[in-house]
């Protein structure tokens, strides 16, 4: 019996971009997409252990190894390092077909299981940080990558709340393991806890990896027109298609793919200082360690399930316009929580903890969605991967040079350079607009209506 080969039509806007129509995601991957949303967040609820749980396992770390608080926070800075640095690189492999979103997600589940496995039987420091750092940075940014990309690619159409939800799983999956490290974990049994989570983390990344598919360059779902969708839908009015599909060299000559780079720099670090300190923070200030293992909890509860929020806010009224609004509650959310703690006020604590939370989650999935609202999906493994790459900053600013500052200044200077950080941002964050696309441009109505078979349109 001879297999059916679903039929799909190239339709071509006035400003020359394809968008290919007409294949479900069943004829694609055999499932419904969905899948592409569901596995992809518990893919990163896996990996999130490694960021927003770290700052609870410090002291424990410090009192079986022996190590420095220092150097225990500078081994984040390295685990965020390689965990951005791999997104670019990642990235192309998967768009040049030389890595499939399979393989991607494997290798992911190896390095991370390697990390979790040096941080507890490390002989010395050095072991941690290639292990930890590298391996576990690197794996966790390969599960990263692939899994925000793969929502994107999925629903080109309203990508903001999708991806804002996949994005979520990043912070509060972390969650029960803040109060392991916390409450349970001791210089007695640290190695064993960490064996078991970094089998967790192996199991749980390995079964969502084994499912990922992506669909093929230009695929727009059948049941929304690309051209009238502009018209009728508010999020594609909102956040319009990208106007042609950017390479990356083309996209950092709009100016634009710098100008993200430098907002995400400044607010994931700013982010990542909070993680790293809000912990030691608290405690210094004199709130009990469950207050603390409270607060970091709420703070990634709502660092999670507002990235999810956020993404359908941004829908509706605009990434870039969100964009600037969380820039502001995120730089206010840290000179309230050095107050809050100042004047030892559990209750304002917590709440500004959670805002604090807010703020720094909602931030990457804006600026996933945004990349390909600006340049594209085909390219955009590659296009985020450069804008993530910031993170290879941030991560050594928010953590190592925290510490320094902390040191120096105070934790009062460094939250207060902190909120600063973001308000400009804030300010950089106007600057951003869509490349090619004409201010007041109407929806475009070009389309070519041919009719391709796969197999024809590969020969042609």
């Amino acid at each position: 019996m001879t297999a059916v080969v679903p039929s799909y039509r190239e339709i071509t806007d006035s400003n020359g971009r394809v968008f290919r129509v007409g294949e479900s995601p069943r004829d694609i991957m055999g499932r419904p997409r969905w899948l592409m949303v569901l596995l992809p967040w518990i893919g990163m609820m896996g990996i999130s252990v490694s960021e927003y749980a770290f700052g609870s396992a410090e002291e424990t770390l410090h009192e079986a190894h022996g190590w420095s608080s220092t150097n225990i926070f500078w081994l984040l800075s390295v685990w965020v390092f390689f965990q951005a640095a791999v997104a670019f690189p990642a990235g192309y492999l998967r768009e040049s077909g030389r890595l499939s979103a399979r393989a991607a997600m494997l290798v992911g589940a190896g390095g991370a299981f390697l990390g979790y496995l040096s941080l507890g039987h490390a002989p010395n420091i050095f072991w941690a940080f290639l292990g930890f750092g590298f391996f576990g940075g690197g794996g966790a940014g390969f599960v990263y990558a692939t899994c925000i990309n793969m929502v994107a690619k999925w629903y080109p159409e309203r990508r903001g709340g999708k991806t804002g939800f996949v994005n979520g799983g990043f912070a509060y999956g972390a969650v029960p393991f803040v109060f392991i490290f916390t409450t349970y974990m001791h210089a007695e049994n640290y190695k064993s806890v960490l064996d078991v989570v970094g089998l967790y983390v192996l199991v749980v990344v390995l079964v969502c990896g084994m499912f990922f598919k992506d669909p093929p360059k230009n695929w727009w779902p059948p049941h929304v027109d690309p051209l009238k969708g502009q018209v009728n839908q508010r999020a594609l009015r909102k956040n319009p298609p990208a106007v042609r599909q950017f390479t990356p060299k083309e996209a950092i000559r709009t100016g634009m793919l710098p100008l993200m780079w430098v907002c995400l720099l400044f607010t994931a670090g700013v982010n990542i200082f909070g993680i790293a300190f809000q912990v030691p923070f608290g405690k210094e200030m004199g709130f009990t360690g469950g207050i603390v293992a409270l607060a970091m909890s709420l703070k990634a509860i709502v660092n999670g399930t507002g990235r999810g929020v956020i993404g359908w806010i941004s829908d509706l009224a605009g990434r870039r316009q969100t964009l600037t609004i969380v820039c502001v509650i995120l730089g206010l959310a840290q000179i309230a929580v050095l107050w809050s703690g100042s004047i030892h006020n559990m209750p304002l604590f917590l709440l500004s903890s959670m805002v604090s939370g807010f703020g720094g989650g909602a931030i990457f999935p804006l600026f996933a969605a945004m990349t390909a609202d600006f340049f594209g999906e085909n390219n955009n493994a590659t296009n985020y991967g450069l804008v993530y790459s910031s993170k290879l900053v941030s991560g050594l600013l928010g953590s190592g040079m925290g510490a320094v500052v902390v040191l120096n200044w105070g934790y009062g200077g460094a939250f207060v350079i902190a909120g600063s950080t973001s308000l400009a941002a804030g300010v950089l964050s106007l600057f951003l607009r869509q490349p090619r696309r004409p201010r007041a441009a109407e929806p475009a109505t070009v389309p070519s209506a041919a009719t391709l078979t796969p197999s024809e349109q590969a020969s042609g």
